[in-house]
């Protein structure tokens, strides 16, 4: 290899892919964007990712994306380690930002779960709550979905190599719908929907066809959850049924978590 060429590969970014408690449907969004990462592969290195390949370089790295709650005393310790070892550190999808569906047990005794799900319960050390990353170290970015959306993710790799701010949306689902023609489905049918507290990434996968979003992109900027808990009651939504629909994927993201928590109050 000519001293030139190494010179250009060690400009390269390291990147590194992190997995902590999670489905692994993030990282298959990563893998399932390969087209789209083409065009930009050649300016970044791989240097870390166990699910896609055995190569594994040491870091540091300079953009760690991380996917995953923090469930374990291991995990916990674990996060801080990469976070030493990481420039920049983004967290990608519901468990990452919010806890994941796994934070459903925050609500409850997870000791009650674990003598009832598990014959050796002795063998299984856990923490209480299943916590997003940013609760226990410092994030630079965070990309919400549950799965993300690949091509956000690709703007933000490309984004982080050119040295601009990346360009992931932050309004609702409705201006998704709007510009897709959907007609909204809460007004013409009584359907109940989080699209107007939730943040726009699916493309309204769910109102088009006819059903109402479930949240999975998590709160938008500044969502109003106070007025569409007070619309879902005029639909006939019990505050059981709101209460259900706010504790999805994002449960534990505070805006979600203080909507529900007011409606068991009810």
């Amino acid at each position: 290899m000519s001293s030139r060429t190494s010179s250009k590969r060690k400009g390269r970014p390291k990147i590194a892919v992190f997995k902590f408690a999670s489905c692994d449907g993030c990282q298959l969004s990563l893998l399932d964007a390969e087209d789209e990462l083409l065009g930009i592969v050649g300016a970044v290195e791989i240097a870390y990712f166990p699910e896609a390949s055995r190569t594994m370089r040491k870091g540091p790295y300079d953009i760690g994306l991380v996917e995953g709650s923090i469930t374990t005393h291991h995990d916990a310790q674990r996060i801080q380690e990469v976070r030493r070892e990481c420039k920049t550190l983004v967290t990608i999808g519901a468990c990452a930002t919010a806890g994941g569906i796994q934070a459903l047990r925050n609500w409850k005794d997870v000791n009650e779960f674990i003598r009832v799900v598990y014959a050796t319960p002795q063998f299984i050390s856990t923490l209480k709550l299943s916590t997003p990353i940013a609760e226990h170290v410092p994030v630079d970015f965070e990309l919400r979905g549950c799965p993300i959306n690949k091509l956000h993710l690709v703007e933000l790799v490309a984004a982080m190599v050119a040295g601009r701010k990346p360009n992931i949306p932050t309004h609702s689902t409705c201006v998704e719908c709007k510009r897709k023609g959907n007609v909204c489905i809460t007004v013409a049918r009584g359907t109940a929907c989080l699209g107007p507290v939730t943040q726009a990434g699916c493309g309204a996968l769910c109102p088009s066809y006819d059903r109402g979003c479930y949240g999975c992109y998590g709160p938008m900027e500044s969502p109003n959850t106070s007025s569409l808990s007070n619309q879902l009651h005029i639909l006939g939504q019990s505050s059981d049924q709101i209460v259900r629909a706010f504790r999805g994927f994002n449960a534990w993201s505070w805006q979600f978590r203080k909507a529900s928590e007011e409606c068991e109050r009810k």
